[in-house]
């Protein structure tokens, strides 16, 4: 039998903290944002103009999805005040789903907290991840794999998109590079606390003698950049190089040269595609990449224009890791920068790492 006034209290305390909420979200303010980029999609000659159509819907759909999740705050909140009255009529079997209840309200509360902080110019905008494997040849190009999947896991637990942009395969096992764009409000907000060196620590399932194994894979994380943001890539700083797409993509893909690789050449950044269909596809596709990561550097770097970024472009120190993963000679995921750890290793692969992110904003944005 559980306590049930020591529960009471809790809902009682997480009702408050959502009316907070509503006052930090400006729920009145975003309700009428809404009803007004309604009225002006209504209006005629709407899509004459695709673009500003297009950014119009944008906002519209991340304004509507702050307010949804706001109310679902409240619905939840409401359906577990139902819960109590049941256990307090005497129905004890719904005591467990009570526990449950309270102690997920209580993470989506923070979780929209945070999601209220990430204030920064780009964190409400779709994120560019890519994957790179690293040192431990077939270890880390299936290491590597298994962190496509849980950052595609992760991302589709959210409702959010996954495409991918560009996927280099290996023959023999796992992937020697991947690059995802992940589609959602605040992707890049979450995600850029990912970037960094991942270190897998297993008994390889390639040697056969049984020993234990340490790989790498590198994560990069940019922020996708808006089609009417402006930036200023002279044509002469590029290299554009095409070749034969490998892998998976049918015929099309194996006999023409459609794949792309840009070369920016003041910083040495190379991206590529070889997943669209045609080359012009692909070409615009790495542009955009290429675009993103410009940004990301001349944020990190407090440049203010393109143009004064120079030298190699070194995507992640080797060696500083953040996160090690290991599943023997026990199991545990834990990040090194917040020292949050998990125990259940197949959880996190299956792509719950919310518990990481939220530490890591909460260290980083002051919360």
């Amino acid at each position: 039998m559980i306590n049930l006034d020591i529960y009471k209290q809790q809902l009682s305390k997480l009702s408050e903290e959502i009316k907070e909420m509503r006052a930090s979200l400006d729920i009145e303010q975003l309700s009428q944002l809404v009803s007004d980029y309604e009225a002006k999609m209504s209006e005629e000659g709407f899509w004459d103009n695709p673009q500003e159509a297009q950014e119009v819907l944008k906002k519209a759909k991340s304004f509507k999805d702050r307010i949804d999740s706001y109310e679902g705050l409240l619905n939840f909140h409401e359906e577990l005040e139902t819960i109590v009255a049941f256990i307090e009529e005497g129905d004890a079997t719904f005591e467990n789903e009570l526990l449950q209840g309270v102690s997920k309200l209580e993470s989506t509360i923070e979780e929209l907290r945070l999601s209220t902080l990430l204030k920064g110019e780009y964190d409400g905008n779709n994120a560019i991840l890519s994957i790179h494997a690293g040192t431990g040849g077939l270890d880390a190009q299936d290491w590597a794999k298994m962190l496509m999947r849980m950052y595609s896991r992760w991302a589709e637990s959210r409702g959010f998109k996954v495409k991918i942009l560009d996927l280099l395969q290996d023959p023999e096992a796992g992937i020697k590079s991947a690059t995802l764009l992940i589609e959602g409000i605040n992707a890049y907000g979450f995600l850029r606390s990912e970037k960094g060196v991942h270190r897998l620590v297993r008994v390889s399932p390639f040697d056969s003698s049984g020993k234990r194994h340490t790989s790498f894979a590198s994560v990069d994380i940019m922020p996708e950049i808006d089609e009417n943001v402006e930036i200023d890539i002279k044509a002469s700083d590029l290299k554009i190089d095409t070749y034969r797409a490998s892998g998976a993509g049918g015929q099309h893909v194996n006999k023409t040269d459609s794949a792309v690789r840009i070369t920016h050449l003041p910083t040495g950044i190379v991206v590529q595609c070889q997943n669209e269909r045609s080359q012009h596809s692909n070409r615009e596709t790495a542009m955009a990449v290429l675009k993103a990561k410009l940004v990301e550097l001349k944020e990190r770097e407090n440049k203010e224009k393109i143009e004064d970024l120079q030298g190699e472009y070194s995507q992640i120190a080797w060696g500083s890791q953040i996160r090690s993963y290991v599943f023997n000679p026990y199991n545990l995921v834990k990040d090194h920068r917040t020292n949050a750890e998990i125990g259940n290793t197949q959880a996190v692969m299956d792509g719950e790492i919310d518990l990481f992110i939220n530490e890591y904003l909460k260290q980083n944005l002051g919360h």
